[in-house]
This record gives C-alpha cells, sequence and structure tokens, in this order.
C-alpha cells in the first residue's frame, strides 16, 4: 500500500511521506481497534451474560456436529451421503495408543474451540483404569437418562415416545437387565421443554437436581449415561453394518470444562474429566475390536456436559435424525454388548 504512494511523492506530487503515513495509520487503525476488542472479550473474566450464554451453549451444541466431526450448517444436502465403514480394526496395541499424536489422529476429534495437551490423553494410562462395576453389591448399576427427551428419527410417529430417544433407551435399558443381567435404571423425565416448547438453553442445568437426588437414592449407581441423537445435514446417513442389519453408527462425546478462549472454566467443573475420558476410549477400543466401523471419532469439546456427578460417565451420540428407528435400536444391542465388555468383561 505504501510504495505506490512513495513512488508518486518522489515523482512530484504535492503529499509529504508524513501525510502518507498518517494517512496509513488511519486506514489500518480499525483493525487494530476490532483485534484489541476480540483480545479483550477472550480473555475477560465472564460476567453473568456470559455465563447464561455459556450454559445455553453447552446446552445444544453437540447436536451440530457433523459425521466428519465438524459442526454442520444446518442446510440441506441435495444429495443422500450414507456413511459406510471399512469394517478394518485399528491397531490398538499399547505402544500406538501411547502415542498422542497416533490417538488424536485415529480416535479423536478435537473440536476448535477447546483444546488438550498430551499429558491430558495418555492413552496407556486411560487403559489401565479400572472401569468395571462392583458386581456384589445389590441396587441398580447403571442410570440411563436423555437431556434432550424430544428427539426424533426419519420414521419416527408424532406422540409415539417409544419411537423416540426416550423409547431407544428404553429399549436399551431392557437389553442390559434382561440380556446382560445389569441392573438398569431409566429416568425419563423432560428437560428441553419450557412451557410446552421445545427450548434446549437450561436443559443440563434443569437435570443437575434430578441426577443429584436418583443418584443420592441409588448409591449402588456407578454409571450415568446421557442418551441422544446427533443432529446431522438432511442428507447424511450414519448407518453400518452389524451381523446383517443396518445399524446406526454411535459417538462418544466428552467436555473437557475448558475453551480456548477462556481457559479452565471453574463454574463447570469436573474432577472425573480423566476417568471420563477412560471410560469412553475403552468402549471406543472395544468397539474396534469387536465391532469395527461402528463408532465415529470420539468428540472432545469445552464445557461439562453434566459428566461430573460420576467418574463413569458416558454421553452417547447415536445416529442422527435421518436414521430409523429399527436402525437405532439395532444400535442399542451392539451399545450394550460394548457396555457389558468394558464394565464386566
Amino acid at each position: 500500500m505504501f510504495l505506490p504512494g512513495a513512488f508518486y511523492i518522489e515523482n512530484g506530487a504535492e503529499l509529504s511521506a508524513a501525510d502518507l503515513l498518517a494517512k496509513g495509520i488511519s486506514l489500518l487503525a480499525p483493525i487494530g481497534t476490532y483485534v484489541d476488542g476480540q483480545e479483550s472479550e477472550e480473555t475477560d473474566v465472564e460476567d453473568a451474560a456470559t455465563y447464561q450464554m455459556i450454559l445455553s451453549q453447552q446446552a445444544s451444541d453437540e447436536n451440530e456436529v457433523g459425521a466428519d466431526g465438524t459442526l454442520v450448517s444446518g442446510t440441506d444436502d441435495s444429495d443422500q451421503t450414507t456413511i459406510h465403514t471399512s469394517g478394518t480394526p485399528i491397531d490398538t496395541s499399547i505402544e500406538k495408543m501411547s502415542s498422542f499424536d497416533y490417538l488424536i489422529g485415529n480416535f479423536y476429534t478435537v473440536d476448535s474451540t477447546t483444546m488438550i495437551r498430551p499429558d491430558e490423553l495418555n492413552g496407556a494410562e486411560l487403559l489401565s483404569k479400572n472401569m468395571k462395576i462392583d458386581q456384589s453389591t445389590e441396587g441398580p448399576k447403571i442410570l440411563i437418562y436423555h437431556t434432550h427427551s424430544q428427539e426424533m428419527f426419519a420414521d419416527s410417529v408424532e406422540g409415539d415416545a417409544s419411537t423416540s430417544i426416550v423409547g431407544i433407551g428404553d429399549y436399551l435399558t431392557a437389553l442390559l437387565n434382561d440380556t446382560y443381567h445389569i441392573p438398569t435404571m431409566h429416568h425419563t423425565a423432560v428437560y428441553d421443554l419450557i412451557d410446552g416448547k421445545l427450548d434446549r438453553s437450561l436443559a443440563y442445568d434443569l437435570a443437575k437436581p434430578d441426577l443429584q437426588k436418583i443418584l443420592d437414592e441409588n448409591p449402588s449407581i456407578e454409571v450415568v449415561i446421557d442418551l441422544h441423537r446427533d443432529g446431522v445435514n438432511e442428507g447424511t446417513h450414519l448407518v453400518t453394518e452389524v451381523n446383517g442389519k443396518p445399524t446406526a453408527q454411535i459417538m462418544f462425546f466428552n467436555g473437557l470444562s475448558k475453551t480456548r478462549a477462556n481457559g479452565e472454566i471453574d463454574y463447570l467443573a469436573n474432577p472425573y474429566i480423566q476417568d471420563n475420558l477412560a471410560f469412553s476410549l475403552q468402549m471406543q477400543v472395544a468397539a474396534n475390536n469387536e465391532y469395527p466401523g461402528f463408532t465415529r471419532r470420539i468428540y472432545l469439546r469445552g464445557y461439562r456436559y453434566n459428566m461430573h456427578f460420576k467418574p463413569k460417565s458416558l454421553l452417547v451420540e447415536a445416529g442422527a435424525q435421518t436414521n430409523t428407528v429399527e436402525e437405532m435400536r439395532n444400535a442399542m444391542e451392539v451399545l450394550a454388548d460394548l457396555l457389558h465388555t468394558v464394565l464386566v468383561g
């Protein structure tokens, strides 16, 4: 920008070098002001409004993750994209899993708004954690609930809860209780409707007191599963084949309680982040070894997603709105088997 002006001055124009510099600075100043403003916004301690914004974002954003791990725009694709899988297991030897780069490259998608360090994602340590439940005591061992109870599928029937994510949770609960003999509770309260209208802005906060009450009344519960369905572009179909049946793919989702912009989020603290990560990674490895292609990469994002109640907490994104109820039920059969593998062995 400056060189043509300098050439102009050199050739006798009535514009001083100081004038040229002043004009250049005036052009650049708005950019500098904008950058300063952005830096301030990212580093300031959150006020009450920001706190509410973060809670609202936490309550809705995991439903916007696309098939490839990126955020979807909500636009409708004109062409149907069916996500098939290779069915080829990935090497999960301790040597390989001890490499941070190998883990990130093969098992995880890290959202651009958050970050994770190698010391926080040590595969060997995560896989060595004992995830087995205590079967010597009475009472329920697993709690299944739904922060977003109104999620439906391609062929769901309006008003028929059995065809919603809650109905899918019923089926998973029955499988765990009747087939695998793991005592399981299903909590079906609604947290994403306010005055009869869909509103997820407070869903995680609204669920907290009920979850705490259930856990206080049932101290035998060791595993808490928030069962969701994902949201993808309408042209995307997350399906694989397991035992000859069309099966919705699933994705495990972990909250890290920190963002790039704000660092550690103290009011969303979670003392069990490492245990949460161990649980999802062990589930991912079991799926890779027994049902390759069934799971998408584990998604890591900021915020907490109520995964702080128990060390063995799992947020599952099962299929999406483009999957059928049959594909979802088939996925629950695989998920129940994987839970038995990791929790009981």
